[in-house]
């Protein structure tokens, strides 16, 4: 974890400093640093090429009247460039119940001067989708567009926040973004003149790192994974030097072993980009090499500051899952649960939703399970009752925050996990038998026996097991405005 700090503080990336961010020079480093170690153990190790696209810092700054930054979301489709001009609301409704048809029809920029060389185009979700507002504003001639949300809470849903807006098969040529109600409401008012930068992003390389230690079964593979990267805002110890440096404490430890199955470890690039390492790595797979893998567990978020011992609910005990859960994944939950009854740690169900590096794994029907300490949701006053903390706040306060550092964890919930991921490699890499029928071993020395689980304690209020509906790694997007 400290390693991991140092490589942010050292890091001076021209564009994110200070973050080990997918594309920057403070990734290349966690690569190097834990490559190395893996070698000096005596593991054989893959750096596995991954290609990845890399943002630059887009800005939405409001000029006049009164000077402010917005938030933005880049749509996709949206064209590049740096556009600084007037802002012309069209047909925005601000007031009521905010319905509107702003830019869904060619007949809403009549009467409005376009005919400047930056003008901007301000239009409000609603009605029609983003891409035929895009397509409209465009055609009047607006050097870019600028897509704020519409104000309302219908169906209790939340339309106040930043919007990201898609355009479906259109390109736009100058650039098209996505802001808040808020920002909105700012951007309308008389005289308002902005400035828009969206830049092109680069393609660049970055790489997964894998290390294999072979066992006596080179046809049946145990393997877990733990994403490197960072977000941009900061070094990203929590999320996810956590998971990462619990995986690699447990490869070191393991590399003189001699298992039954094969042991097989990976550090995920790109993980905040859309899951795009793990991704890269299943899809370059061949089935052959697919049915190899007995099983894949994953570690991200292992140690939050504020935690609650989440696993992911693979038996669907609490959370119906939103994806096809591989037969064999509750053997791997039935372990990890086991184990915290064994040691007295009381646990909770994850809602198995697909969202982190385990999703390309159980899309292909390959058995996944994993743990988690929770992100950006509340603790609730029951769940502070079971593991204390603090209730009302989130799981971590700093997620996907400059505060995500080396103060951002909980050293007690880290130990109690990396023990927990040390047991459950050594126990499935003598036998995957309840996980897909391959006869194993005992592993040797002391016996240890599990008990049976105790149950999940069964306190969450709501869904999502410490984790948004909205939370960010999946990075869906809406894509209808309407």
């Amino acid at each position: 974890m400290e390693a991991f700090q140092r490589i942010a503080d050292e890091s001076t990336d021209p564009v994110y400093p200070g973050s080990r961010a997918a594309g920057t020079e403070g990734y290349a480093d966690s690569v190097d640093y834990v490559a190395g170690l893996l070698r000096n153990a005596g593991y054989t190790v893959t750096l596995d090429p991954v290609p990845v696209t890399f943002f630059r810092p887009s800005t939405l700054s409001q000029v006049t009247p009164t000077a402010a930054e917005h938030p933005i979301a880049i749509a996709t489709g949206s064209g590049y460039g740096t556009f600084s001009g007037p802002v012309i609301p069209v047909d925005v409704n601000l007031s009521g119940d905010r319905v509107n048809s702003s830019g869904c029809e060619a007949g809403d920029f009549a009467g409005l001067d376009f005919g400047g060389p930056t003008d901007i185009a301000l239009v409000q979700r609603g009605t029609c989708s983003f891409e035929i507002k895009a397509r409209n504003a465009e055609a009047a001639g607006a050097e870019a567009v600028v897509i704020f949300n519409q104000g309302d809470t219908i169906g209790g849903g939340d339309r106040l926040g930043v919007v990201s807006p898609t355009l479906g098969a259109f390109q736009a040529e100058g650039p098209v973004v996505g802001t808040s109600f808020a920002a909105g409401e700012a951007l309308a008012r008389a005289g308002s003149t902005a400035l828009i930068d969206v830049q092109e992003p680069e393609q660049r390389t970055d790489y997964n790192v894998i290390a294999e230690l072979p066992g006596e079964n080179v046809d049946n593979v145990v393997m877990a994974g733990a994403h490197l990267d960072s977000v941009t805002e900061g070094p990203g110890i929590n999320d996810n030097g956590s998971g990462s440096a619990a995986l690699l404490e447990t490869a070191l430890l393991m590399a003189k072993s001699k298992t039954p199955n094969t042991l097989r470890f990976g550090w995920w690039a790109a993980e905040e980009e859309g899951l795009v390492g793990s991704r890269d790595y299943v899809a370059g797979l061949s089935q052959a090499e697919r049915d190899r893998i007995a099983l894949y567990m994953n570690y991200d978020m292992v140690g939050s500051p504020n935690y609650y011992l989440g696993v992911y609910d693979a038996d669907e005990s609490t959370f119906p899952a939103p994806v096809v859960v591989p037969e064999g994944s509750e053997a791997i939950e039935d372990v990890y649960e086991a184990y915290y009854t064994k040691v007295g740690q009381p646990y909770d169900d994850s809602e198995f939703s697909g969202r982190s590096d385990y999703q390309a794994f159980i899309q292909s029907g390959i058995p996944s399970g994993g743990l988690f300490t929770g992100a950006e949701v509340r603790k609730t006053p029951e769940q502070q009752a079971v593991w204390g903390g603090t209730a009302g706040n989130q799981f971590d306060p700093c997620y996907h925050a400059a505060c995500d550092d080396i103060a951002n964890y909980d050293a007690g919930a880290l130990e109690v996990n990396s023990d927990l991921i040390a047991y459950a490699m050594l126990h499935f890499g003598y036998s995957t038998e309840a996980v897909n029928g391959v006869p194993g071993k005992k592993v040797p020395g002391p016996a240890f026996t599990l008990p049976a689980p105790a149950g999940p304690e069964g306190t969450f209020a709501g869904g999502g097991g410490g984790l948004a509906h909205d939370h960010v790694h999946d990075h869906d997007h809406e894509r209808e405005s309407a």
